[in-house]
């Protein structure tokens, strides 16, 4: 398979920042995958061509940017939305993560049984703008798909899959690092 044949697919998914998972449903992503596991030097240098830095995750890859101040502070927003939505996953439950899979339906039983889970999805209403718990839990999941951390396995059970890029979130947090002398300062 010629890595030119398959360039402008890698890139047209990469470049609208979307991630390119092993453990996709898609069966052109897997295979897109692989094209670029084989060919990740010479990808490397190609896109570096057009200022564009391939990344390699647990499973995924993806595009990053030298960032201008401005983008900076975007991120770091952006950062707090996604701090809280993986905190209300987690809390739904702490194995969710990559190759995790669910339903909208497993998530509204929980949250009927747990105040806490419902207490941090009314904090995420930011996002979502829904005061329905089951619009908003939609919302969510929406949003993971769209930025290509989650996708829809199965349409008849409305069955949702996590994907390998998944971890970059995690790792995203976990690189997250407080000093002790100011960890006291942080309003809780």
């Amino acid at each position: 398979m010629s890595i030119t044949k398959r360039t402008a697919e890698i890139f047209e998914i990469l470049s609208k920042g979307q991630f390119i998972s092993s453990n996709s449903s898609d069966e052109r992503i897997r295979k897109l995958f692989g094209v670029v596991e084989d060919n990740f030097t010479e990808l490397l240098r190609y896109f570096a061509e057009i200022n564009f830095k391939l990344e390699r995750g647990d499973e995924y890859f993806y595009f990053s940017r030298p960032e201008s101040r401005a983008d900076l502070e975007r991120k770091v927003e952006s950062a707090y939305k996604w701090i809280d939505i993986l905190d209300f996953f987690k809390a739904h439950d702490n194995a969710f993560g990559p190759g995790y899979r669910f339903t909208p339906a497993d998530i509204l039983v929980k949250l009927n049984v747990n105040a806490m889970l419902k207490s941090k999805l009314a904090g995420l209403k930011r996002y979502t703008r829904d005061d329905k718990f089951d619009a908003a839990i939609q919302k969510l999941i929406e949003l993971l798909c769209r930025e290509g951390f989650a996708e829809l396995e199965n349409e008849v059970t409305n069955s949702y899959k996590v994907l390998a890029s998944f971890s970059y979130l995690e790792n995203l947090i976990m690189s997250i690092h407080i000093p002790e002398e100011i960890q006291n300062e942080i309003p809780e």
